[in-house]
């Protein structure tokens, strides 16, 4: 997908844009059927170069927020872009989604200090804290500590894996 990014632009965008399209129109259906929130998960975002990263993270996810926005207003978008780290503050600024998500990767006291005023976060503990179990009490409170007064969701950074002991998901 990079490489075609770089080699067939024109093509890239086509496809970018098919996305985009189905995207906004899966989520506006989710919407329609109940859901009280919907989620962008961009899964590559932090493996691209900061002007890539604007180009086909910020203004697609963009394009989306601002379609469903305009056919179901009032619902919370959350935005993740996975591996984002240091460009979390441009997808932040550039797609303004209700709630960003913070992957495991990211420094939770440096996200609070640097995200806009007053924007909700969710995450971000690291699913295999999660299943080791000893240190999960401290990581929890710190994540925690982290967002004394932002409003925070707190969830895991990723996924919940498999074999994650239902003992530590309700601890």
């Amino acid at each position: 997908a990079r490489r075609m990014a770089y080699t067939q632009r024109d093509r890239f965008a086509a496809l970018i844009d098919a996305i985009v399209d189905a995207t906004a129109d899966y989520l506006i259906k989710q919407i329609e059927a109940g859901v009280d929130a919907v989620q962008l998960f961009d899964s590559w975002a932090g493996s691209l170069a900061p002007d890539e990263f604007d180009r086909w993270v910020v203004a697609p996810n963009r394009a989306i927020v601002d379609r469903v926005r305009a056919a179901c207003p009032g619902v919370p978008i959350i935005g993740f872009p996975k591996g984002a780290g240091a460009k979390l503050v441009a997808y932040a600024e550039g797609v303004a989604p209700d709630v960003i998500g913070l992957d495991e990767t990211v420094d939770p006291v440096w996200a609070n200090s640097v995200l806009p005023e007053g924007m909700v976060v969710q995450g971000n503990l690291d699913p295999l804290l999660l299943i080791g179990g000893p240190a999960l009490d401290a990581r929890v409170d710190a994540i925690r500590a982290a967002f004394p007064t932002r409003p925070h969701i707190f969830n895991l950074g990723h996924g919940i894996l498999p074999d994650t002991p239902i003992a530590h998901v309700e601890q």
